[in-house]
């Protein structure tokens, strides 16, 4: 079972843009340095024109600690993925419930049947056949998006798989009867200096992990943005979906700011050879 897991993983995480792509050393204008020279990422938060925090930046997933991914889930081969080093994820990138005890799973019999099934199949997958990551999950890889934060919008753009996101701050309600999709529908209001966001509209096509776990188009996501510094982001978000969990989880993990640096278009064209070689070798 392990080593079908880990197939898994190498298929939902492969197909990524080299990291030594990005423009590094770029200076941004109002990056807070230390007397030496070096960025500080501990100075204080910037602000917006509103007064509230600026979330802009290049961010990625704070890297776990060292040993933490080999303790929890023993890979083979930490360094398969296309290039990629499993050690630079995030726990839950591999099982978004990696935190829960045995016997204590919140997945309702009729999902853990569907994980089996589609672990039995890694076309399964949709990041195997060149489609968008599942939600969360691009959270927890390690490559960079990018913040853009206006008047009454947040985008957010996704090195991973090129996906971009809007998060509408204008005060507009959620759809009542969205169009199923990928990144579902997004509105966000400031509760002091947090940012609470509010997602659903999701389709049924992704997976919640690169387990396989699955959702419904009843997935619900609250996310709670926190910048704590000039250099840290802390997140908490709470995932609801009534057809595949018996009870809402909440997942806590942080971002880390990559100063003075920028993201990269990638693209995984349907049928690329990459990601099939990549499909064949783990099977």
């Amino acid at each position: 079972m392990r080593t079908r897991r880990l197939a898994l993983a190498l298929a939902i995480a492969g197909g990524a843009a080299p990291a030594a792509a990005q423009w590094l050393n770029y200076p941004t204008p109002g990056t807070p340095l230390r007397k030496d020279g070096t960025v500080d990422l501990t100075a204080k938060a910037p602000r917006a024109f509103n007064r509230k925090p600026d979330l802009s930046g290049v961010w990625r997933i704070e890297p776990p600690k060292p040993g933490e991914i080999e303790r929890l889930y023993h890979p083979s081969e930490v360094n398969a993925v296309a290039g990629d080093d499993w050690r630079d994820f995030d726990r839950h990138f591999f099982n978004l419930f990696i935190d829960f005890k045995e016997g204590e799973s919140p997945l309702r019999p009729e999902a853990v049947a569907q994980t089996e099934r589609i672990r039995q199949d890694l076309l399964a997958l949709p990041s195997a056949r060149c489609l968008p990551l599942g939600f969360l999950t691009r959270y927890f890889h390690f490559r960079p998006f990018k913040i853009f934060q206006a008047q009454q919008e947040i985008v957010m753009y996704f090195e991973v798989d090129g996906v971009f996101r809007q998060i509408h701050t204008d005060g507009r309600k959620l759809p009542e009867s969205p169009f199923p999709s990928w990144m579902g529908f997004s509105t966000g209001k400031w509760e002091g200096d947090s940012l609470v966001v509010d997602t659903a509209g999701f389709n049924d096509q992704f997976r919640l992990d690169a387990s396989g776990h699955p959702n419904s188009e009843l997935l619900r996501v609250r996310e709670v943005f926190r910048r704590r510094d000039f250099g840290h982001i802390d997140m908490e978000a709470t995932v609801e979906d009534p057809v595949v969990l018996t009870r809402p989880v909440n997942v806590k993990f942080s971002l880390q700011l990559i100063p003075n640096s920028d993201i990269l278009e990638n693209f995984c064209a349907e049928g690329e050879r990459d990601q099939l070689f990549t499909r064949r070798q783990v099977k």
